[in-house]
């Protein structure tokens, strides 16, 4: 079944009562070469078990079930998982659309498996292997939550290949002085980097923006020296994350005025401390690096 055609995309709707939610960013791929790019960037291996979030009608998830070895794929509308149930027929373990908290991949047989749940939703989520990869194409208003959640568990992806719009994406991947608070909590973690520019016409229906494929290694996968060395020793996360929120509270003003404000520090305090690190007073948290924002939480000073 080509899950490309819009034939087929329109009458598997219409079979199933299905009605698009704009709100759920429910916008289904047209564009087989996209499709193709995507399963490249994830270098898929026969003993490779690949996490999708939102597969809608399963375009993307027929793709990786040729090549993986294992995909659990997470959808939250119900309407959609009956549709997957007849577009996945022949890889589905059709006693596994079900609603889960806890994954259990060493006992599924066949080589998909639907999760009729809420991804951001489902507790308790973990899992027993390590070659698991996030391969999906995330709606705008989940891509950060989601991106987030594998990022910071104890167990993260070898790497998450997204589809994303194209504004998240760039500003994922900024670099000073075009940083945000999205930018840093990524980049703190993990290696993000743009593959490549989808056109809205690759859609249906065309959203208003356009997309990009977005490939985020994290750090404990990467090969080869990185410009970023993770030093959570001596920098506690929680601490990192207060002062980098501060430092963007509102980004607009200065690093002074935000640090002093909102971590109840005196001004003259709070510029020792900046100059320290050789950071201006004057600056925006925008133009800070991810080594800037470790060091400021390694001198924290104590109030």
């Amino acid at each position: 079944m080509d899950l490309t055609s819009l034939k087929t995309i329109k009458e598997l709707l219409l079979k199933y009562s299905v009605h698009l939610s704009k709100r759920m960013g429910q916008n289904f791929l047209v564009n087989k070469n996209v499709l193709e790019k995507i399963i490249k960037t994830a270098d898929l291996k026969p003993d490779d078990i690949v996490l999708e979030v939102g597969p809608g009608i399963g375009t993307l998830t027929q793709e990786l079930a040729k090549t993986a070895g294992k995909i659990i794929t997470v959808e939250k509308d119900r309407k959609m998982v009956e549709i997957l149930n007849e577009t996945l027929n022949e890889n589905i373990n059709n006693s596994c659309a079900k609603k889960s908290t806890i994954i259990d991949f060493l006992t599924q047989l066949k080589n998909v498996e639907i999760i009729n749940s809420d991804i951001l939703k489902i507790s308790n989520f973990k899992f027993q292997i390590s070659n698991y990869k996030v391969v999906a194409n995330l709606p705008y208003y989940i891509a950060s939550p989601v991106i987030r959640k594998f990022l910071e568990t104890k167990t993260p992806p070898e790497i998450m290949v997204l589809m994303l719009q194209k504004e998240v994406a760039q500003r994922i991947c900024a670099k000073p002085p075009k940083m945000s608070l999205l930018a840093v909590s990524v980049q703190f973690y993990a290696k993000p980097e743009i593959i490549s520019y989808v056109s809205k016409n690759c859609f249906w229906p065309s959203p208003k923006v356009d997309s990009a494929i977005i490939k985020i290694t994290p750090a404990s996968f990467r090969r080869g020296p990185t410009s970023i060395q993770l030093d959570r020793g001596r920098a506690s996360n929680q601490l990192f994350f207060d002062i980098v929120k501060a430092g963007f509270s509102q980004p607009r003003k200065q690093l002074i005025n935000n640090l002093s404000k909102t971590l109840k520090l005196d001004k003259k305090k709070t510029n020792d401390w900046l100059l320290k690190n050789k950071i201006n007073s004057t600056q925006r948290a925008e133009t800070l690096s991810i080594e800037d924002w470790q060091n400021l939480t390694k001198t924290f000073p104590k109030i």
